[in-house]
């Protein structure tokens, strides 16, 4: 592994500070006379490629120690903008300020902005185009906000199905994310905004995140993990964010050989490296290639002071942090006035993007008997669950963002529908809750006279005491935190951990009394309001049975189901929360015709699937998402998008189900012994049927496929074949090209593994001619003896069709060089 040659990359290493990031500039520094002032450069003060502009350097040689310092870690902001992290500039210098925002679905700060569908969206719709086009939209709000640096794209590999923040990311495939994560950094940057690619690197699960050490084999860690990062770094990200986890022994944010060896070195990377908020151990880290801590200064700050003023760590250290974060300013502007120089919001703008990216990110997963699009003819619909009325935006923690306005599905499709249709609500269900009676609380809590309560910054929330239950039953509490972290405690144990955002749990309780404790912190710089409620066994009962009456009267029912996906915590399991599998289950046998909405953040189980007609996912939809899902529902568009990640048949059969060491770990170790065998690769190996497969999709129309011819050039593939539109109506296919393995390797090896795909768009009976170009770079594995890309040479299977299980042609290619 090379995790193990230590010595010969220190050695690489020592000469890299001989030659490196600012050393072009220190003759210029020691002829002015400063090379032997407090934090002027010397010829050995930096490492990394390429070379600093003389502008940098005399910035830096004119700086003092703590003015460099402050580079390094996180202050408070005296605007109390909301955002994430900031960094007070050097006004002495004309250095401005730099604010950091968290922003994978729009920018969250003390104010409305763009809330667009959760990034697992726009890259179930293949789009590479779009991608750019959501960066733009997200770039322009930040920087109309007063923002410079985005904490986003996160482009961890989807290896867990419980992980919290899979829909903050893009797929459980390398070659999907690099795609994804390359045009949204082009967009982000196209408008003046720094992009920061997370969480480098592992960072698969929110459980124990800060805690667990991932042990991952060398040729995994390259070919699943981390191409979509280095794809990241050659779209010119400004920053990278190390993780919380450790990885093979050595903590994200302190690993040389992650961010020194890998990252600076053989990828010249140019940008710097922040900590995740809280994810620095050690002063050390600055040597090992960490440049900024965030969102203080706990180690890089007076115990870095000390060190360099000691002699313990040099100041060439600093120095090369500091340069790398200037440099990034200079690139986008902000030593030149561009700070100064923002652009107005375009709501509307955002909007009509944010609802495109939910039109053609929204997979149809079935579809049986044409029960959709909707028609004329369905006059009689029943709109049922909480969020067909309250819809679902975003998801919680970073990714929380307070929108303009968002429409509610109830009023889109009502009038979509028309004057002659009657479309019904019930809410079948309850995400908001009532506020916990004073007589089931010991001590009661302090609730304002609109259910609740206030938490300031300086002041958290805190609460123990017992809770009386009137009987046995599911108990469902609602944890409302919009500008807050919070816990929710039962008998000792922890049921809920939220963050931004309203988070649900589901507790059986028998009757009698039983201990309760909460707490929440505010965590924007400005106080905030809590809700902590409940739903009674009884009052589900009764939504429930008005749910089961209304499927009854309609000829229609559509249930729009959800689920909680945030930071700080994975799902229990892969059911839909507070037994919204039981509602759909109801109201399908009540009703044939049921049809689903989704709004989740990842795959779920469906028991029910049999027993209803269709199943659309819009995953959180963003602002205008209720727009998209009447359009979609309709046929006034149809439907494209695909499933960037496996939905498990059961929770038996996914690659960590029956093994702790897989997830979540044991005492702090979690072993990544699947290997290469990540998502539909594990599931092709194991020959496991899915629910749904990697690739899936329908349409309101068809395709066919025919006419494979494959040929290999200058070291590459070419795939060409002929698709048809066969049915009646206008769509959007995204044709997938899939590799087999090569039979001169022993080396692990996929099945097959995705090469290429296009979005190709064909008018009803329209025939095309489509070339998708296998590049070298999906040809090769990692050879963990030389530590290298090898391309595996041999006959190369290929198939082409419409998901990773849906092949209709197949052919080969002799590769050769």
């Amino acid at each position: 592994m090379e995790f193990t040659r230590t010595s010969v990359r220190r050695r690489r290493k020592g000469r890299l500070r001989r030659t490196g990031l600012i050393a072009g500039a220190s003759a210029m520094l020691l002829a002015a006379g400063t090379a032997g002032a407090p934090g002027a450069l010397g010829a050995g003060d930096a490492r990394g490629t390429g070379s600093v502009s003389p502008r940098v350097a005399a910035l830096i040689a004119r700086m003092s120690l703590d003015e460099k310092l402050s580079f390094v870690h996180g202050g408070t902001d005296p605007r109390k903008l909301g955002q994430a992290g900031y960094i007070p500039g050097v006004p002495r210098l004309g250095i401005p300020e730099l604010r950091l925002t968290d922003g994978p679905a729009g920018v969250r700060v003390n104010a409305h902005a763009t809330a667009m569908p959760a990034p697992v969206a726009l890259a179930s719709s293949f789009d590479d185009r779009l991608a750019r086009t959501f960066g733009q939209v997200i770039g322009r709000d930040g920087r109309a906000l007063g923002q410079d640096v985005l904490l986003s794209p996160m482009t961890n590999i989807i290896r867990v199905p419980y992980a919290g923040r899979n829909f903050e990311t893009f797929s459980e495939d390398p070659l999907l994310s690099s795609r994804m994560v390359s045009g949204e950094i082009a967009g982000v940057q196209s408008q003046g905004l720094i992009a920061t690619v997370k969480h480098y690197a592992e960072n698969n699960q929110e459980d124990n995140r800060m805690g667990v050490n991932v042990n991952v084999d060398e040729q995994t860690l390259r070919q699943i993990e981390l191409p979509a990062f280095e794809a990241a770094v050659k779209a010119g990200a400004g920053a990278v964010m190390c993780s919380y986890n450790s990885v093979n022994g050595k903590h994200g944010c302190g690993s040389d050989e992650l961010l020194d060896s890998i990252l600076k070195e053989q990828w010249g990377f140019k940008g710097w490296v922040m900590s995740d908020w809280g994810a620095t151990h050690a002063t050390s880290d600055i040597v090992n290639g960490l440049d900024q801590e965030m969102p203080s200064g706990v180690f890089l700050g007076d115990g870095l002071k000390t060190a360099i003023t000691n002699g313990t760590i040099p100041v060439s250290e600093l120095n090369d942090a500091v340069a790398r974060i200037l440099g990034q300013m200079k690139k986008f502007g902000l030593l030149d006035g561009a700070a100064t120089r923002r652009p107005a919001r375009d709501p509307k703008g955002g909007a009509r993007i944010a609802q495109k990216v939910a039109e053609s990110g929204s997979v149809l997963l079935k579809n049986t008997g044409r029960a959709l699009p909707l028609t004329g003819k369905d006059t009689s619909i029943g709109l049922i669950g909480p969020t067909a009325k309250t819809p679902k935006v975003t998801g919680g923690g970073s990714s929380y963002v307070v929108p303009d306005s968002a429409s509610s599905p109830l009023a889109t499709i009502t009038q979509r529908a028309g004057r002659n249709a009657r479309v019904r609500y019930a809410a079948g269900g309850d995400n908001t809750g009532a506020p916990i009676p004073a007589t089931a609380l010991n001590p009661a809590l302090a609730v304002g006279s609109d259910g609740t309560i206030p938490v300031t910054p300086d002041a958290s929330f805190n609460y123990s005491g017992t809770l009386t239950v009137p009987a046995d039953g599911d108990y469902s509490f609602v944890y409302d935190l919009p500008a807050a972290y919070g816990t929710l405690k039962i008998d000792g144990k922890s049921v809920i951990t939220g963050f931004l955002g309203s988070s649900t749990a589901n507790v059986h309780l028998t009757a009698g009394t039983h201990s309760i404790a909460a707490d929440a912190s505010a965590i924007q710089g400005a106080p905030t309001k809590i809700r902590l409620n409940w739903v009674t066994p009884q009052a589900a009962r009764a939504a429930r049975e008005q749910a089961v009456a209304l499927a009854r009267q309609v000829k229609t029912p559509i249930v729009f189901a959800y689920d909680d996906g945030t930071e700080g915590f994975d799902r229990r399991n892969l059911s839909l929360p507070a037994d919204q599998n039981g509602l759909i289950s109801a109201v399908a046998d009540a009703n044939p015709n049921t049809i689903v909405v989704l709004n989740t953040g990842s795959s779920v189980t469906m028991p029910w699937l049999s027993k209803v007609k269709a199943v659309l996912d819009t995953y959180y939809p963003g602002e205008n998402g209720a727009e998209a899902t009447a359009r979609l529902l309709y046929g006034d568009v149809n439907p494209s998008g695909k499933t960037t990640q496996t939905f498990p048949a059961s929770e038996s059969a996914t690659p960590v189900a029956g093994d702790p060491l897989r997830y979540p770990g044991v005492d702090n170790q979690e072993n990544y012994s699947e290997g290469v065998y990540v998502g539909y690769r594990w599931y092709d190996k194991e020959k496991a049927a899915p629910l749904f497969p990697f690739g899936h999709g329908l349409s309101y129309t068809s395709f066919a496929y025919r006419g494979l011819a494959v040929r290999q050039s200058h070291g590459a593939v070419t795939v060409s074949f002929t698709l048809k539109n066969t049915g009646t109506r206008d769509g959007d296919e995204v044709a997938q090209v899939y590799v087999g393995a090569s039979p001169k390797t022993t080396a692990p090896q996929a099945v097959r593994s995705l090469g290429g795909y296009e979005k190709v768009h064909l008018r009803a009976g329209e025939s095309k001619t489509v070339r998708i170009r296998v590049d070298a770079q999906q040809l090769k594995y990692w050879n963990t003896s030389s530590h290298a890309w090898v391309l595996g040479t041999g006959h190369r299977e290929v198939w082409v069709g419409s998901s990773s299980r849906t092949l209709p042609l197949h052919g080969g290619v002799d590769v050769t060089h």
